[in-house]
C-alpha cells in the first residue's frame, strides 16, 4: 500500500482569488500562478516516498465560467512544473450533489482505488473546511492552511498551518 499527500488546488498550490473574505479559482491560464516554495515543498514529500495527489473542486465548469479547455491548460502547467502524480478534479457545481465535490470523499476514493493508498499513512492538505471534511471521511491525517476566508474554519485537522512549506514541515516530522 502507498503513502499519499492529498492536496487541494487553489490556495494550497496556486494562488487563489479572494473578494469579500471568499476564495475564488482562477479562471484564465495566464492568473494560474504557484505559490511561493510549493515546488520545493512537493520534491521534499516526493523524495520521502509520498505519491502527490491533487483533488480539486471546479464547479465554475458546471456554472459555465471556466472551460475544460482552460482546465486541462492550467493542469498541464502544473504537470509541467511540478511532480503530481495525478489530479482529480470535480466540475460539478454545489446544487449537483454528486459523489465527488468535496466534502464527499469521492475524488479521494478514486485516487486510492487506482493507487492503492493506505489512508492511515497519507495526508490530506486544504484550506477549506469542505477540504478537511472529505479528508476526515476517509480517515487520512489533516492540515488546515488557514488564509483567513470569512466561512466557517473546520475542527477535525491535526494541525493548522499558514502554507504548504509548513504543512511539508509538519509532515516529514510527524509521518509514521
Amino acid at each position: 500500500m502507498n503513502k499519499a499527500i492529498f492536496l487541494d488546488r487553489d490556495g494550497v498550490i496556486n494562488r487563489g482569488f479572494v473578494t469579500n473574505g471568499k476564495s475564488y479559482a482562477p479562471r484564465k491560464i495566464e492568473d494560474f500562478k504557484l505559490l511561493p516554495y510549493v515546488k520545493e515543498s512537493i520534491e521534499k514529500l516526493i523524495n520521502n516516498g509520498f505519491l502527490i495527489i491533487v483533488v480539486t473542486n471546479q464547479p465554475d465548469i458546471s456554472n459555465g465560467l471556466l472551460s475544460k479547455d482552460v482546465l486541462f491548460s492550467m493542469h498541464n502547467k502544473l504537470r509541467e512544473k511540478l511532480a503530481v502524480t495525478d489530479i482529480f478534479f470535480c466540475p460539478h457545481s454545489k446544487n449537483e450533489n454528486c459523489e465527488c465535490r468535496k466534502p464527499e470523499p469521492g475524488m479521494i476514493l478514486a485516487a486510492a482505488k487506482k493507487y492503492k493508498i493506505n489512508f492511515s499513512k497519507s495526508f490530506l492538505v486544504g484550506d477549506r473546511a469542505s477540504d478537511i471534511e472529505a479528508g476526515n471521511k476517509v480517515g487520512c491525517r489533516l492540515i488546515f492552511i488557514n488564509r483567513n476566508y470569512k466561512e466557517p474554519k473546520p475542527i477535525a485537522q491535526e494541525k493548522t498551518v499558514n502554507n504548504l512549506k509548513s504543512a511539508t514541515n509538519y509532515i516529514l516530522k510527524n509521518k509514521k
